[in-house]
């Protein structure tokens, strides 16, 4: 058998050094745990960053991939498939909106999400052409084509890439005062994440959302609200949106929506903003697919539901009354996030995130840093009260409390 250490190495030498993942090679998986090829078992507290949110190979999902394959898997959208008009029908229901623009990765929704706010900026609220402006977070993470990280704060991200991509101002994530001040008479969208994933699960100050909401309205500019990591159920909610009541002009969503078999993702908004296309001015080979719609509208069955929601809520506030005792400690300088997601900031003393993350793996539980200094904890929503329970006593063995 080849061992671990063969396929990383074979991995090293012939993929380009994009990632630093952790020294562990997955043969299989079913709900919130993982196998590796040598057989030890791990339990999975990333769940592919929200990817994974109903666990791996979840039945209702796999069934729902396999009956589509004994069918159609691709047709392009020069014509039809009989799953794309349901596809489209139940996302935007479950939005609460009325179209669909489907695609693959989040980071094509994204782009997808700022093409469309231009082309509504130029059609109907009357911004000159060339002249359209997008505001959006300093810690932000939408992605990492040319034009995503010409908005990045991230230096890692952005170094050796430029020339960047115009046409966007940063403002302080949480500052409503920086927020209303950027906004002029040819902004056309702001685009946030509801709660900031990669920045390490960093939630706003209260009131934020609806100030941002508000400031959008008062001034005829698109609120787009970036649920790729947040939604479909990971905070307890069907989006991260609805703790403070907002609904925002346009989602954008991916990762859970391919239920963690295939790559889904989409623009949901209004046929006032949507509508704004026109034949041939924006594609997808692959987008709408008749194998990613059945994964999909399995996807939204489970949602509409309720179940999962709930169960993040439960199981979220078990897992944050757990960790909030941490900072008393002092293994941990701070706790954030909500429903089963969880930023940690690991005290100084006790080694880097990622050398935390390596000890996490060595006692059986995957997890993974973020800027250093972060632990992020995204378990599967599918994941067992008990098993939950037992990552975190592997938690606090680690961090010696």
């Amino acid at each position: 058998m080849t061992t671990a250490e063969d396929l990383i190495a074979a991995a090293d030498a012939h993929c380009a050094p994009t990632y630093d993942p952790l020294p562990v090679v997955v043969a299989t998986g079913e709900g919130a745990w993982l196998t590796d090829v040598a057989g030890r078992r791990y339990l999975d507290l990333l769940a592919g960053y929200s990817a994974l949110n109903f666990g791996h190979r979840n039945p209702r999902l796999i069934e729902a991939a396999k009956a589509q394959l004994d069918r159609v898997t691709l047709t392009s959208r020069a014509v039809l498939h009989d799953r794309f008009a349901a596809f489209c029908a139940e996302l935007a229901e479950l939005c609460g909106m009325e179209m669909v623009l489907p695609a693959n990765s989040g980071a094509e929704a994204v782009e997808s999400a700022i093409k469309t706010a231009r082309k509504w900026g130029y059609r109907v609220k009357g911004v000159p052409a060339e002249m359209a402006k997008i505001v959006v977070a300093g810690g932000n993470f939408h992605g990492r084509t040319t034009t995503v990280i010409s908005f990045s704060t991230d230096p890692e991200a952005r170094a050796d890439f430029g020339p960047y991509t115009p046409g966007f101002q940063i403002v302080p994530y949480g500052d409503l005062t920086a927020m209303r001040a950027a906004l002029t008479e040819n902004t056309v969208a702001v685009l946030l994440e509801p709660i900031q994933g990669e920045s390490g699960v960093i939630v706003p100050p209260e009131g934020y959302l609806p100030g941002v909401r508000r400031l959008t309205r008062e001034r005829n500019v698109l609120f787009v609200a970036d649920e790729i990591q947040s939604g479909l159920g990971r905070t307890g909610r069907t989006f991260a949106c609805e703790h403070e009541g907002v609904v925002p002009d346009m989602y954008v969503l991916g990762k859970a929506l391919g239920g963690g078999i295939v790559p889904v993702s989409a623009v949901v908004s209004s046929a006032e903003v949507l509508g704004v296309f026109r034949p041939g001015e924006h594609g997808s080979t692959f987008g709408g697919n008749p194998l990613a719609c059945a994964v999909a509208l399995e996807v939204i069955a489970m949602l509409r539901t309720g179940e999962f929601q709930a169960r993040a809520a439960e199981l979220g506030e078990r897992m944050h009354r757990a960790l909030a005792a941490l900072p008393a400690t002092g293994t941990v300088t701070a706790v954030r996030g909500r429903g089963l997601w969880a930023g940690l900031d690991v005290a100084p003393g006790l080694g880097t995130g990622r050398q935390v993350a390596e000890r996490l793996r060595e006692r059986g539980v995957l997890a993974k840093e973020s800027h250093g200094a972060t632990i992020r904890l995204s378990p599967p929503l599918v994941v067992s009260e008990q098993d939950l329970a037992w990552g975190l006593e592997q938690l606090r063995a680690v961090l010696g409390v």
